[in-house]
């Protein structure tokens, strides 16, 4: 059972061929394992693997597809790293289920339940820790209308909203995730992140993951592969404003994050 006595490193395994960043990279069995083994490698607490891009305007996949992507690589790392703690991300209870028949111990839901109905019956006969995510409306649409004012407010009323159709057991396994980046403006995200200890409910832990986003590349002018200390530096401020697991898709440098951020709190 994964503990946050100290913060946790999530490393971002992308098997699609249209992620903002890395799509493409990964999208082979070959490719994806030596990526995960270089996470683990590099001290990552859990591996997030996701089949389908979450990115602003990306089309939704068909659920064989998603299979068709995911499985194959799942099954095989469960196989040569039996003692990692796997997430996959996913919006789609029936995922959801063969996932952690395969031996995924945490669910990631960019949707918070809201794209599959059956999903938090699913998680609570699954007995397992759901991510969930603030996202206003879908991700090809997600922008059109983003928040702009009251963000703070918006996302911790969601997480209530949501959680209260959580029925045990499963509740004191959620994770709150505030979903920078999506359906959120630039001054909203940063606003979020000021406000972030404050969406915090019945003391859940907090998923951060800001990782090379364009909160970070359209303040700095740069693209997402040019956007790593940018992120190192908001990862830190995430910390701060009481982050329990950082989402990257570099584990080295935050993982060497956290541990200047646990130097910097100790005593």
């Amino acid at each position: 059972m994964l503990d946050f006595e100290h913060p946790r490193v999530m490393g971002i395994l992308n098997l699609t061929p249209d992620s903002f960043y890395d799509g493409g990279k990964y999208d082979s069995l070959g490719q994806s394992m030596r990526h995960c083994e270089l996470m683990v490698e590099q001290a990552a607490d859990i591996i997030d693997i996701g089949a389908f891009s979450s990115r602003p305007g990306a089309k939704l996949i068909s659920l064989e597809e998603e299979k068709h992507r995911l499985l194959p690589v799942l099954q095989q790392i469960t196989k040569e790293f039996p003692d990692v703690i796997l997430s996959v991300d996913t919006f789609r209870s029936e995922i959801a289920r063969v996932s952690h028949d395969m031996g995924a111990g945490i669910i990631n839901d960019i949707s918070g339940g809201q794209m599959d109905e059956n999903m938090f019956a699913t998680i609570a006969e699954l007995n397992i820790p759901y991510i969930l995510m603030h996202m206003k409306g879908k991700p090809e649409i997600m922008q059109n209308a983003p928040i702009v004012k009251d963000v703070v407010e918006e996302v911790k009323a969601f997480f209530v909203e949501r959680a209260s159709k959580f029925k045990k057991p499963g509740f004191e396994k959620l994770i709150l995730d505030p979903g920078y980046g999506f359906g959120k403006s630039l001054e909203s995200n940063y606003e979020l992140l000021r406000g972030q200890e404050n969406i915090r409910i019945m003391n859940l832990p907090l998923m951060s993951g800001l990782s090379r986003k364009s909160m970070i590349c359209k303040v700095l002018n740069v693209n997402p592969e040019q956007a790593l200390s940018g992120t190192v530096a908001l990862n830190m401020l995430a910390l701060q404003g009481g982050a329990n697991i950082l989402r990257v898709h570099d584990v080295k440098e935050a993982v060497e994050t956290v541990k200047l951020f646990e130097a910097y709190k100790k005593n």
